[in-house]
């Protein structure tokens, strides 16, 4: 496998599979000996309830006009 310019490696997919690496899966890199492994990150189930919306949001407004709406309302 090549590394590219930015330093990108594609991981394998059966190794992904194995690992059970999907998109947006935090991995790390953990050094024994001059070893480097790569490992998946275990996530804490503490995320906020809102974390999966964060970003999904659409509005044809900019935040001015948005902040103005919010203000008006009494």
């Amino acid at each position: 496998m090549r590394v590219t310019t930015k330093g990108q490696v594609t991981i394998p997919k059966n190794v992904r599979e194995i690992l059970g690496i999907v998109p947006e899966t935090d991995v790390d890199f953990q050094e024994d000996n001059g070893r480097f492994y790569l490992v998946k990150v275990s996530k804490n189930k503490t995320t906020s309830k809102f974390s999966k919306l964060r970003g999904i949001a659409t509005a044809k407004m900019s935040t001015d006009e948005i902040m103005n709406m919010t203000r008006k309302i009494k």
